[in-house]
């Protein structure tokens, strides 16, 4: 007998629900989320839990964040369980071990939660998998042991064994109505054993994402390549600031008039008077705002400034973009300091970082604004929740793609 799969998925490493919030609105139904970090998963507990009840959480599992290999230690049983049940499995492992953008090294432990997701997976055997990551991740390591071999072919390798035809690409994200130029590996597989599952039909989720993106857009009132002033330009302090709700002794300011179709978009249900949520502003020294406006007056690019005028300056930070108000942004990444203001001379805000991002600005950000030191590596403060998102509004695109996949391919025999 067939029958057609359920409109329903688990999240894996889901973070602050970048993703979970594009299937949201791409009308997938959330299982759980298994999400590690405690600031991280109130961002997603108090927006897609509470405000939208997004999920049917089930009663073995507590509604908090979680280790994935604590959760296989003490629930494999139920999670085996769930066999024949679960139509998709989002997500993928922390970065930072194969990002190009940080110290790429193959012995981060983070790495080795590679093998925690595939082992998800076997016990799980949902009809779809969606893997996302860096670019880096189809990157070998000049050391790496296993003779060069990029980690997206092993994991291609390890889900092919498992019993699933994978098909994985490079997608800029920047192609699709986010405001920032953003590359990530996508694979998408589908189980064998399901009818008519091929690479070919896998393959074809990028024909169709790619094809439904300008009637997608069309229908949000959204152009394909919005720019950095489009994104931001309602959010410039004017010189007129109030104080942050949330962060004590700190600035805000309150919206301006919309001025993109961008804006529009994504400030939906807001109000004019309303002061942005996690819009505050850095405190910076008079000597930081000179040396940020003196590279704004000198640099004409949106990219990495030249190692000329970091000598002269004397910052040793690997990388400062002087934002560029009709270009894309460069890659989000979890350091506010990374980018200057378009048109001020400072770092943008957390508000501003979800803005290039995709974020609606219902969603609130939960937890510390920033953390330092040895601590970046424990923390997801509200930088780096969004620096490790995918843009809700990729996510859900991406959604409605698995949708058509899921029909066309999820009759399977049970």
């Amino acid at each position: 007998m067939e029958r057609l799969g359920e409109k329903n998925y688990i999240d894996l490493f889901a973070g602050c629900g970048g993703l979970s919030l594009g299937l949201h609105n791409a009308g997938w139904k959330g299982l759980f989320a298994i999400e590690k970090s405690p600031h991280a998963f109130e961002t997603l507990k108090y927006n897609l839990i509470e405000k939208k009840q997004h999920f049917d959480w089930p009663e073995w599992l507590p509604k908090n964040e979680h280790d994935i290999d604590v959760v296989l230690k003490n629930y494999a049983r139920e999670i085996k369980k769930l066999r024949g049940k679960v139509t998709l499995v989002v997500g993928g492992p922390p970065c930072q071990g194969f990002s190009i953008a940080g110290q790429r090294d193959k012995n981060d432990v983070r790495n080795k939660l590679i093998n925690s997701y595939i082992k998800f997976i076997s016990l799980v055997k949902p009809d779809i998998i969606f893997f996302e990551n860096v670019k880096g991740f189809t990157m070998e390591f000049k050391d790496n042991a296993k003779k060069g071999k990029k980690y997206s072919q092993i994991v291609t390798s390890s889900l092919t064994s498992k019993g699933y035809n994978v098909y994985g690409k490079l997608i800029n994200f920047g192609d699709y109505g986010i405001p920032q130029k953003r590359t990530r590996f996508i694979l998408v597989g589908i189980r064998k054993d399901i009818n008519g599952s091929s690479v070919e039909k896998a393959k074809s989720f990028f024909d169709k994402i790619e094809l439904n993106k300008f009637c997608f857009l069309q229908q949000k009132g959204l152009t394909e390549k919005p720019t950095i002033q489009d994104a931001l330009s309602d959010l410039v302090s004017n010189n007129i600031f109030v104080d942050t709700p949330d962060r004590k002794g700190f600035k805000s300011s309150i919206y301006s008039k919309i001025t993109s179709k961008y804006q529009r978009f994504i400030r939906q249900n807001i109000q004019l008077k309303a002061i942005p949520n996690s819009h505050s502003f850095a405190k910076q020294s008079e000597r930081i705002i000179a040396r940020l406006k003196y590279i704004q007056s000198v640099t004409h690019q949106c990219k990495n400034i030249n190692a000329k005028l970091k000598k002269e300056l004397k910052i040793n930070t690997q990388v400062l973009v002087p934002l560029k108000p009709n270009e894309q942004a460069p890659t989000v990444t979890s350091h506010p300091d990374d980018m200057i203001h378009y048109c001020e001379p400072r770092i943008l805000t957390v508000r501003e970082y979800a803005r290039l991002q995709s974020f609606p600005d219902w969603f609130e950000f939960k937890g510390k604004y920033t953390t330092g030191g040895k601590l970046r590596k424990i923390e997801v403060p509200r930088y780096t929740q969004i620096g490790n998102a995918i843009p809700p509004l990729f996510g859900e695109q991406a959604g409605i793609a698995l949708d058509w996949l899921r029909i066309w391919t999820n009759y399977i025999f049970r």
